[in-house]
């Protein structure tokens, strides 16, 4: 488990704009039980979280089509609710940082950490903002 101190700045790059931050299984089954899009950032303290994932999760609510919720586990802090939330991604394996797009409670968009890592945060927010002009 990491200390507070050193996720807080992690988590407020992604609660500054929107997202809630969910840090118990039932805040993620509440969530997810809720109709319309919720969009899910598995949150990390890895490189690639904070050069890629965030940034592009951000980057990506620029467009006139996004999710009716927004919301994040951390991996490594709130270990209940990111199980929660990565038990809903099945099948897709666990991954840090990863990011998932729910419709009325179902998974419809997925990128793993292999389609995070190495890739540039503007075309992670374009992946994105094609899944949400398909599905919002």
């Amino acid at each position: 488990m990491y200390p507070a101190e050193i996720v807080q700045p992690m988590r407020d790059e992604l609660t500054a704009v929107g997202f809630s931050q969910c840090t118990t299984p039932e805040n993620v089954k509440t969530a997810l039980s809720q109709n319309g899009t919720t969009l899910v950032v598995v949150n990390s303290v890895c490189g690639c979280a904070a050069a890629n994932a965030r940034p592009g999760a951000r980057m990506s609510l620029d467009n006139d089509k996004t999710p009716s919720q927004l919301i994040t586990v951390f991996a490594g802090v709130d270990q209940q609710a990111t199980a929660e939330a990565r038990g809903q991604m099945v099948p897709f394996p666990p991954s840090s940082p990863s990011i998932a797009l729910f419709k009325d409670g179902e998974l419809v968009h997925m990128l793993e950490r292999h389609h995070i890592e190495g890739r540039p945060a503007e075309l992670i927010a374009e992946n994105l903002k094609e899944a949400y002009n398909t599905h919002c």
